[in-house]
């Protein structure tokens, strides 16, 4: 059996060993040949005397050969510390070539090649260390996370990946059917009616680590498939799903990163991180709170202040502390563009030393500094930005701001800073479809279905758990009424006839004794994300998307042939 370059050390000097790897690195240095052999455990130095039967063949070799060799362990004469085998290396007896490597599209030791590069080239760029090292990381959280739930008594279930397009959500992938003509699958977007159905048919702690498919937009955290934990528990309240979901994060971090996260987590509701952070994923690693400044403005006769008040608008800000001086007028231009993706109009700033200077400073008068300073506790080179208008672009343009500048100006502290965001309103509001939808989804249970009808304030017992400014799951109690369910479609604009068409199995299913349940799902790769250190998802995916959805390496998608259209019975419209 073959045995990992990393796992000798100096306890086995004297012994002779067989090992397989890449060729990492060759040094011929006129004399000794050394090798950094490398497997998926890390580097081993094996060296080639000039005197030994296979000099010519180690010559010959170049990066990235396989080979497989044998020799003695002995102690190195210099000490390489950055290795975990750098005490040792191996006298070589034999070596034998098992496949040569033509030259790679770009150095795998010392990567500067384009990330389209690197995904064409994918099996390539999953040799590097840092690459196996997050895919492993991924394995070993989907271990914990099964031992963890096997212990709390889920059952593991798999849910169909062919199943029924439903509304109320991203868009459907939609998969053809040959044998009924004209009629489509879609691939889930999550397991949520089943897990539901799971609940109904008793099985009362399910989960599992799914597949899910959404066809929509992408960014830097999310594909179009990816994998969630799942979860689903009957007989529970928030209460409940919110403890095994703490409990499950705490060994996850003990286990993958020997980190015991803070129990029991903070929770804000949904309308206190909106107020203070401008996000319902808020990251909490650094203040920089916004603030209400209306009320301080509200006699002011800057016009632009004054016509937002009276068309009840809001004025909130920013402080950054001690570092006005970063700020120069260049920057600050790039800041104002920067907003205005998020609907802003302006941002408008003023920096303080002694007095305030700045965009605003002249309809700041002695009495509206005071009120400024004493509330946002200003003091010298501090800069405030200020943001006006309705109150949904005034917290997503600073909620936006904060981050940038913290990143921009290196803030962030480098910690796991964990929160729940509770009580999330029932319903949003849609300008692409111009109604309300559902803000999780439509089987979620209403705090008070008698507010069904005020859109507007209707609450949700819904909760995110959110960590450094990254939604890594959510979750909610579910709708167990047939009637309730109902009501709340109709609440969302269904008809009843359009309700039953589209879920009329869930609606039936609710009649037969369906026990109160919930759950919760977390976003594995956002997890893997987190805890490897990097801000994009793709790093941690084997095979992963590009931003336009998609595959370099297998050419995916691509077309399909004529005969394969005729049998799906499907012609199309270019």
């Amino acid at each position: 059996m073959k045995i990992n370059c990393t796992s000798i050390n100096l306890k086995n000097a004297g012994e002779e060993v067989t090992l397989y790897g890449w060729v990492n690195k060759k040094r011929d240095l006129g004399g000794l040949i050394f090798i950094d052999l490398r497997d998926k455990s890390g580097i081993i130095q094996l060296v080639v005397d000039p005197n030994s039967s296979i000099y010519s063949i180690s010559s010959s070799l170049k990066s990235e050969y396989v080979i497989k060799v044998h020799g003695t362990v002995r102690k190195r004469q210099s000490v390489n510390d950055t290795l975990k085998t750098g005490e040792i290396e191996v006298l070589l007896d034999s070596l034998e070539i098992l496949n040569e490597s033509e030259d790679l599209p770009f150095d795998l030791n010392n990567v500067t090649a384009l990330e389209d590069t690197r995904l064409k080239y994918r099996y390539l760029d999953l040799r590097r260390s840092r690459m196996q090292k997050n895919i492993i990381t991924k394995h070993k959280i989907m271990t914990s996370v099964r031992e963890y739930l096997n212990e709390n008594d889920f059952t593991e279930i798999e849910t169909p990946i062919l199943c029924k397009s439903t509304p109320e959500g991203a868009r459907d992938y939609l998969v053809p059917s040959r044998v009924n003509r004209g009629s489509f699958y879609a691939l889930p977007q999550s397991p949520q009616i089943f897990k539901q159905l799971l609940m109904v048919s008793g099985f009362e702690k399910y989960y599992q680590i799914a597949r899910c498919f959404r066809d929509e937009d992408l960014r830097a955290d999310r594909q179009p498939e990816f994998t969630q934990i799942d979860m689903e528990m009957s007989f529970v309240d928030e209460e409940d799903v919110i403890n095994i979901t703490e409990g499950l994060l705490y060994k996850v971090f003990k286990d993958v990163k020997g980190i015991e996260i803070d129990l029991p987590i903070d929770r804000m509701s949904y309308d206190e991180a909106i107020d203070r952070y401008g996000s319902d994923k808020p990251d909490l690693r650094f203040s920089m709170e916004i603030e209400d400044i209306t009320e301080i403005f509200k006699n002011t006769d800057f016009k632009v202040f004054k016509d937002v008040i009276e068309n009840d608008g809001i004025i909130n800000a920013i402080v950054v502390k001690n570092l006005a001086d970063k700020f120069t007028r260049k920057t600050i231009d790039k800041l104002t563009e920067y907003v205005k993706i998020y609907g802003s109009k302006g941002l408008a700033f003023l920096k303080y030393d002694n007095s305030f200077t700045g965009s605003i400073a002249k309809f700041v008068d002695d009495k509206t500094s005071e009120k400024l300073i004493s509330s946002l506790s200003i003091s010298d080179n501090d800069i405030i930005f200020i943001v006006c208008g309705d109150k949904k672009t005034v917290k997503t343009s600073l909620g936006a701001l904060r981050c940038k500048i913290a990143k921009d100006l290196d803030l962030i502290k480098d910690e796991y800073k964990f929160v729940w965001i509770t009580d999330f309103p029932m319903f949003e509001y849609s300008e692409e479809e111009g109604r309300y939808i559902a803000c999780h989804h439509p089987f979620t249970m209403p705090k008070d279905v008698d507010k069904l009808d005020d859109k507007e304030n209707a609450k949700a017992i819904a909760y995110d758990i959110v960590l450094n400014g990254y939604e890594l799951g959510g979750g909610s109690l579910r709708i167990h009424s047939s009637k309730m369910q109902k009501d709340v479609l109709k609440s969302l604009g269904f008809t009843e006839e359009e309700a039953d068409e589209q879920f009329g199995f869930l609606i039936n299913a609710l009649k037969f004794g369906t026990p109160p349940h919930g759950g919760l799902a977390i976003g594995l790769e956002r997890l893997t994300m987190l805890i490897s250190g990097t801000d994009n998802i793709r790093d941690v995916i084997a095979f992963p998307k590009t931003a336009s959805a998609s595959d370099l390496m297998m050419e995916a998608p691509n077309k399909a042939t004529k005969k394969q259209l005729d049998e799906l019975y499907i012609s199309l419209k270019m």
